[in-house]
């Protein structure tokens, strides 16, 4: 893999992350060696080498659809691409960060998602990170807000050496119905950051033009329902939404 930390132009300007070339490698990397199965995960969720497409191996995150536990609420086979369609609108949007992720269509247990493994510190989560930037946490439950995020839990907050959140787990996202369910909640009743305003905006116009390419991961009925959670997360008269029941903060909450 190139040097994924190269002074190449970069698409958040928090992290030195060459986000293309790490996408690039993640894709083309042939040999995807088995290290063995992530614990406590829901799914099959598996630590992999990967090498062959670059000088040096590196550390990924291989999630196969046939993996993937049954659910009475989405689709099986379907998670994998969820995964994936979190991270395109991350990159799009340019928060939060989302570990590059792609599909690939051949694995050692068949089609699924890779991402790149975050270096992170596993003791640090969203309920004991210090962040140096608030605004990161209203990002953070916008993104929530517009993916309708069914299980943010403190734990999928990762902070990497340079102090950079990473979010990771975005399998049970794009649901048609309201699924919101988070630890997030302090931002209830305030309106968005500007800045983020803003970025929802073009990326809004940029989902109702396609350039935004979602559909390979996403339903036509799902991208209509995002479409609908932007422009309602636009109104001016918006707030971030308040719990609803015990139910709108996942267990277990780390």
């Amino acid at each position: 893999m190139p040097d994924p930390y190269s002074e190449a132009p970069r698409p958040d300007q928090r992290t030195r992350l060459d986000f293309e070339a790490a996408e690039a490698a993640l894709l083309n990397s042939p040999d995807l060696q088995m290290l063995g199965l992530l614990m406590g995960s829901s799914n099959g969720t598996f630590l992999v080498r990967a090498s062959g497409a670059s000088p040096d191996p590196f550390l990924a995150v291989y999630k196969p659809a046939s993996g993937e536990s049954p659910l009475w609420d989405f689709p099986t086979g379907s998670l994998y691409k969820r995964e994936v369609a979190a991270y395109r609108l991350s990159r799009a949007l340019g928060w939060p960060l989302v570990p590059p992720t792609v599909a690939r269509p051949q694995g050692p247990h068949g089609v699924g998602a890779l991402q790149l493994l975050i270096d992170a510190d596993p003791d640090t989560h969203y309920f004991n990170l210090i962040d140096p930037e608030p605004q990161t946490w209203s990002t953070v439950a916008a993104f929530d807000f517009l993916i309708n995020n069914a299980d943010r839990k403190a734990g999928h907050c990762l902070t990497d050496a340079q102090g950079n959140c990473w979010l990771i787990d975005h399998g049970l996202t794009f649901h048609v119905e309201p699924k919101l369910r988070t630890v997030i909640w302090e931002f209830s009743g305030q309106a968005l950051p500007d800045t983020a305003r803003d970025d929802m905006a073009r990326v809004a116009r940029q989902l109702r033009r396609s350039e935004i390419e979602l559909s390979d991961f996403l339903s036509k009925e799902e991208i209509e329902a995002l479409l609908g959670r932007f422009e309602r997360a636009l109104a001016p008269d918006w707030r971030f939404p308040a719990p609803t029941s015990g139910w709108s903060v996942p267990w277990p909450p780390v």
